[in-house]
């Protein structure tokens, strides 16, 4: 008989019963030291709710469950519990399955590194960045060399390496799921920021000429460097930027002799992606479940307030919600202008919770259009093509800013109790609408209301 390693025997039972119904099983049948161990070492620590950490500090390299794990329930992200560059449908198998109000940490994987543009082959792409293949994410190694997609269209594929989706009990369409972000933790102490013709605010349109208010001088990255003539589809002139991680902040270095120098920023990790089933369609490859375009239901959000201490609300389609994570970010600006964030794997803690209609629990725009808040702020979204773009593609930022004003105004009224024509006015004076993303087909943009006016 072979002989069963204890620490995956322990990661299948836990992942399987959920932490505390696989302690309650393992004192029934006397489990051995050597699982219990292993699940101490590879398991949720905790079954206590935890506190949101404010601190993004690394902890070495976090490979699939290894470290601290402070959820009730944990989901890797191994092959078979990710899509990749596709979202869940109302149609798909959960990957784990939890109660109303428990936690779960999520390992999320990103996808810069694992690309067909990038190699395919995350040890040899982080290798000419200086970076030990001990110190490449085993799942991330993994999905690029077994995921059962094996062959992607890297052009109509979404980039995203999605993990879930997670079945909330009691969950069902006409409900919101509340989603708190308790940790967000870097895995790794590196992220990449890649930019791509056809892609971002500055980008080369498909018949090679510039998009309108720029010449063919300033399209990002330079036209020169455009392999697709070459009849290779993976060639679009990517580049990518490694980003060092060195205690909180991320650092870019530039130049060379006696121009060289680098940049530092402040790392804010947080999900681009977070989501619950949206599409209808039974195919997983349908226009409107592409991991790309935002909707209704969440997903490619981008709001980069929606780190550690934010609630997200979202309007449930499925029954259990089906709620997933993807796209990990460690820092954004508004925008998102070159295409993609700071991309880099984190792990996340999530408190999910349902809410009811009428219950009270969630702002009413919530029922029937994504709504967020951070302890200062309420925070309205517009989307230019919430249906995910099943009826074609319009990227009208404007669309996305009249939307995000009505959600603000609906929110004033119906929540805050203020009649519709002050409420039009304060905005004018003291809230602020900003550009959240512009790279991602639906464009988006959120407003921020001071809760502070309210008293």
């Amino acid at each position: 008989m072979p002989q069963i390693d204890p620490r995956e025997a322990a990661t299948v039972l836990a992942r399987g019963l959920g932490r505390r119904d696989f302690l309650r099983a393992a004192a029934a049948v006397g489990a051995s030291g050597a699982v219990a161990g292993a699940l101490a070492a590879c398991s949720p620590g905790s079954a206590s709710t935890p506190r949101p950490s404010t601190s993004p500090t690394q902890r070495g390299i976090l490979q699939p469950g290894s470290g601290d794990v402070s959820g009730d329930h944990y989901l890797g992200s191994t092959p078979d519990a990710v899509l990749w560059g596709y979202v869940p449908t109302v149609h798909s198998t959960p990957s784990a399955r939890m109660r109303s109000g428990e936690t779960i940490t999520i390992d999320a994987v990103s996808h810069e590194g694992i690309l067909e543009d990038q190699g395919r082959d995350p040890v040899s792409f982080f290798a000419e960045h200086g970076v030990a293949s001990s110190d490449v994410l085993e799942d991330a190694i993994a999905i690029a060399a077994d995921y059962d997609r094996t062959t992607r269209d890297f052009v109509k594929d979404g980039p995203h390496v999605v993990t879930g989706p997670v079945h909330v009990d009691g969950a069902e369409p006409g409900d919101v799921l509340k989603i708190e972000t308790l940790e967000a933790i870097p895995r790794v102490p590196y992220g990449v920021v890649s930019s791509r013709h056809g892609k971002g605010a500055l980008a080369l349109t498909a018949d090679g000429t510039p998009p309108a208010g720029i010449t063919l001088e300033e399209v990002m990255p330079p036209v020169g460097t455009d392999g697709r003539a070459s009849g290779d589809p993976t060639s679009f002139g990517n580049l990518s930027t490694f980003t060092a991680v060195e205690g909180d902040e991320g650092v870019m270095t530039f130049g060379g002799g006696a121009n060289a120098g680098s940049v530092r920023f402040p790392l804010r990790p947080f999900m681009g992606m977070m989501g619950v089933a949206f599409s209808q369609d039974t195919d997983p490859t349908a226009p409107s479940a592409n991991s790309i375009p935002p909707t209704l239901g969440g997903g490619n959000i981008d709001i980069r307030q929606l780190g550690v201490g934010s609630t997200f609300y979202l309007p449930v389609q499925a029954d259990g919600a089906l709620f997933y994570v993807g796209d990990p970010h460690m820092a954004m600006g508004d925008g998102e202008v070159a295409l993609t964030a700071m991309e880099g794997s984190l792990r996340g803690t999530f408190r999910l919770t349902v809410c009811k209609p009428g219950s009270g629990d969630a702002p009413s725009v919530a029922y029937g259009y994504p709504f967020a808040e951070t302890e200062d702020a309420w925070i309205p979204i517009g989307l230019s093509d919430p249906d995910g773009s099943v009826d074609g593609q319009g990227s009208d930022l404007d669309v996305a800013m009249r939307r995000a004003v009505v959600n603000a105004l609906d929110f004033l009224e119906q929540d805050r109790g203020m009649d519709r024509a002050t409420a039009y006015a304060y905005l004018s004076a003291a809230a602020d609408f900003t550009v959240t993303q512009v790279v991602d087909r639906t464009v988006g943009v959120h407003g921020l209301i001071s809760k502070s006016h309210f008293g």
